[in-house]
């Protein structure tokens, strides 16, 4: 199996990329200068050269409070893009894959969001990624938009690297503790990714296609995310720092985040039979691949 992956230097293309050659599966990635998805019309061409038999859009334009003033190019490369890339997906008679994100919800639902509520973006990335989600399944049938959320890895920039990387100066730090989420660790996306793609290749049940949540079981703040990593970093003989809960409005930005992120995957495992580690366990995996150390007992 051929996948092509829009992004070369992400943490799920990179994570996709280590897990098909394990596998032996062939994992074309494509990205600057190749191609550029804010200028969707030079996707065509690299696209149909790789002959992929399914198409991941991962790549996505991410720097969530920066697009509050570049809305044009969080559109172009969150919305136009990926529907460019549906499109040719369409055209090339293979399914398309694309990782959505938990910010097309406005996030004051009480309970877990699942697939059948309403999104209600509150941001310009979550509205540019809503664009997308609706641009793909405007463009093909044939897709998969899979919503993830709080992704980190041992590759590229995420809050387990930060706060690690802050830790190293500080003996506290300050940690907004009232935005609940589900950490998702990016090799797991990548094991998923593969298991979906593995099978809408094979099978044409359209109860295979359309919306669904991935995510990391169980659900914390990011104060309670930061107390974990600061937990596993002592373990492995890292340095203890303390973690200061503050309230969103201490720590103002020009994005508004949604305070509840906690998506189900009830129904990814109902349809697929996958449900992703506990983000326990993959922080502590996490934790062992950027440190080269396993944590001690006790």
């Amino acid at each position: 199996m051929r996948i092509l992956v829009t992004g070369t230097e992400g943490q799920v293309d990179t994570s996709l990329k280590a897990l098909g050659e394990r596998m032996g599966i062939e994992v074309i990635r494509i990205g600057l200068p190749d191609i550029d998805l804010s200028k969707p019309k030079t996707l065509a061409e690299p696209v149909r050269a790789a002959k992929p038999d399914v198409i991941i859009s991962s790549a996505a334009y991410t720097a969530v409070d920066k697009a509050e003033s570049e809305t044009a190019l969080a559109q172009a490369i969150n919305g136009d893009g990926p529907g460019a890339l549906a499109k040719l997906a369409a055209e090339l008679n293979v399914p398309i894959l694309h990782l959505s994100t938990d910010y097309v919800f406005a996030g004051d639902k009480d309970g877990i969001y699942d697939e059948s509520d309403v999104p209600a973006p509150v941001s310009v990335y979550g509205a540019t990624k809503l664009s997308g989600e609706t641009q793909i399944a405007a463009a093909t049938d044939n897709h998969v938009i899979l919503r993830t959320a709080w992704v980190y890895s041992p590759y590229g920039n995420n809050f387990v690297k930060t706060m690690l990387r802050l830790g190293e100066t500080r003996d506290e730090l300050n940690v907004v503790a009232d935005q609940h989420g589900c950490p998702t660790y990016a090799p797991e996306i990548a094991r998923a990714l593969i298991a979906v793609a593995q099978r809408v290749v094979a099978d044409p049940d359209p109860t295979l296609r359309g919306v669904f949540h991935l995510t990391g079981q169980g659900e914390t703040t990011w104060a309670g995310f930061a107390e974990g990593i600061f937990a596993g970093s002592a373990a492995r003989g890292g340095k203890a720092v303390k973690v200061n809960p503050i309230p969103t409005e201490a720590y103002p930005t020009p994005a508004k985040r949604p305070a509840n992120s906690r998506l189900s995957g009830e129904k990814l495992n109902q349809s697929y039979g996958l449900r992703l580690d506990p983000w326990e366990t993959s922080l502590d995996e996490c934790l062992t691949a950027l440190t080269g150390t396993v944590a001690k007992e006790g």
